[in-house]
């Protein structure tokens, strides 16, 4: 799993964590979820540390189509440890493979039925990214509006990028006739 980060306990990706349905979490930070330390500490969950940007730019050239990128970030730091150097010109880089996902799970704040979709602030940094770099993307939307309710010069992922959008008071409905 391909994730900025794990969340809170009992919100997000730690549902998944919990069903011990992820082996391993590719994360910036693990934030505020004891249950992703302690399954880290454990044993049974491997996590692999990225920073920020490098997540970014490896989804980034997973949806690009490109095998993955030079930096020196790391060259020499615990971070760095396992990935392969690669020399140019004198310097020393690691090769930062690209990310590639089955299926990304996304937010967005605005849909129309095409899948065309919006997002509102830092929602922006990554749903793109994963969009561009998964094989089948689901999309939930706050706002799922009519074919034209979308002002085009604002959409951030077009509808080829999307396979599925659920609007989210039907992912609520659908989810409380599950649980009863």
């Amino acid at each position: 799993m391909v994730k900025n980060d794990a969340n809170e306990k009992d919100m997000g990706i730690d549902h998944l964590l919990a069903a011990g349905q992820v082996d391993k979490l590719i994360v910036t930070h693990l934030g505020l979820n004891t249950n992703a330390i302690a399954m880290m500490n454990e044993g049974r969950l491997e996590v692999e540390f990225c920073a920020q940007g490098i997540l970014a730019e490896r989804i980034r050239c997973g949806g690009s189509g490109l095998a993955g990128f030079l930096t020196d970030i790391a060259v020499g730091t615990e971070l760095g440890e396992g990935k392969k150097p690669v020399e140019v010109e004198g310097t020393t880089y690691l090769f930062e493979p690209a990310l590639r996902a089955d299926v990304a799970l996304i937010h967005a704040e605005k849909s129309d039925p095409v899948g065309n979709l919006c997002f509102a602030k830092t929602a922006r940094n990554f749903n793109p990214l994963m969009a561009m770099a998964a094989d089948c993307v689901i999309a939930e939307s706050v706002h799922h509006l009519p074919l034209g309710g979308l002002d085009p010069d604002a959409i951030h992922v077009p509808s080829p990028f999307v396979d599925h959008v659920v609007p989210i008071d039907q992912l609520h409905e659908e989810y409380a006739i599950v649980r009863r």
